[in-house]
């Protein structure tokens, strides 16, 4: 277990050293960053005092190495528009996307799960037709369109839920729901093929033969199996909601980071798009370990691999 943490580890250590790479290069690659902070109006004088302030006029690995030691000393520098670090801007941000991410990846696998086991137990019956109609659906259902239909209902028609802001829990429903219904068809899907796969397999038979209860074989025997690869999934999912929330916080007026991320891109806010980047990478890159180290614990088989 040990070696297969090691192994994990250093293969994350590798991922967030070339996304760090990616997200200093990607600003650069895109145009002149000083050209972009200075404005539309500016002269080439005030772009070049730009250039000469932020440091844009030395060499690209100078300026790496320099951002590098920011970050290692736990600051991201100053956000251009919002004249205050950025470190503060993520804290006020990062808080609003996390629970939201949350909520919604825990809406999805409570309702993936359930219909994913109930599909892949009772194949080709309505059952099974229903929760392929309800994936098909969520994946075809543009997002913004569904959060539009659940504000009209919920919030102006029933008035049951707000529709705006962040100040309880209450104003994360709709949003996590929206979000997580999204994600919840790929879940139920890989769910389902696990369980038929699963309730074929040899131990489950075996099980069966001793005469074990239905709901016993189901739950202690071909679901450990099963949910193997739907948590791997559920990892990257969620880092799919942290980072590509930006419709759903648009529509709820949720101040979290996929609106911070548009917003300084329209900016060229450059501090904040790189820490955005770097923060996101490093979260996919921790829930994938996580994922892993969770999937270990499930099958021992794997930290062989």
């Amino acid at each position: 277990m040990l070696r297969f943490l090691a192994r994990r580890l250093l293969v994350t250590a590798l991922v967030i050293a070339c996304t760090s790479v990616l997200a200093f290069s990607l600003v650069h690659l895109s145009g002149d960053p000083a050209a972009a902070m200075a404005g539309e109006g500016a002269t080439a004088a005030d772009v070049e005092a730009v250039r000469r302030i932020y440091g844009f006029d030395r060499p690209l690995y100078v300026q790496y190495g320099d951002w590098l030691g920011k970050i290692a000393s736990g600051e991201f520098g100053r956000s251009f528009y919002l004249r205050e670090s950025v470190v503060n801007v993520l804290a006020e941000h990062a808080p609003v996307t996390a629970r939201l991410g949350l909520m919604a990846l825990g809406f999805a696998l409570c309702l993936s799960i359930p219909l994913g086991i109930l599909a892949g137990l009772y194949r080709n019956t309505m059952i099974d037709r229903l929760a392929l109609a309800l994936a098909v659906a969520g994946q075809a259902l543009p997002s913004f369109l569904f959060a539009l239909l659940l504000i009209y209902v919920f919030g102006v028609q029933l008035r049951w839920l707000p529709i705006s802001g962040a100040a309880t829990w209450l104003h994360f429903i709709l949003p996590a729901i929206t979000l997580g219904y999204y994600a919840a068809p790929a879940l139920m899907r890989l769910t389902r093929s696990g369980m038929i796969e699963v309730m074929q397999s040899d131990h489950v038979r075996t099980a069966r033969a001793y005469g074990l209860a239905a709901w016993r074989v189901v739950i202690r025997h071909a679901l450990r199996s099963a949910i193997i690869p739907v948590v791997s999934l559920a990892a990257v999912q969620l880092g799919f909601m942290l980072g590509g929330s930006i419709v759903v916080e648009t529509v709820f007026s949720l101040k979290g980071l996929g609106l911070l991320a548009w917003q300084s891109i329209q900016r060229s806010d450059i501090e904040v798009i790189q820490a955005i980047l770097l923060l996101i990478a490093l979260v996919y890159a921790v829930l994938t370990l996580l994922a892993d180290m969770l999937n270990a614990l499930l099958d021992p088989r794997i930290r062989i691999i």
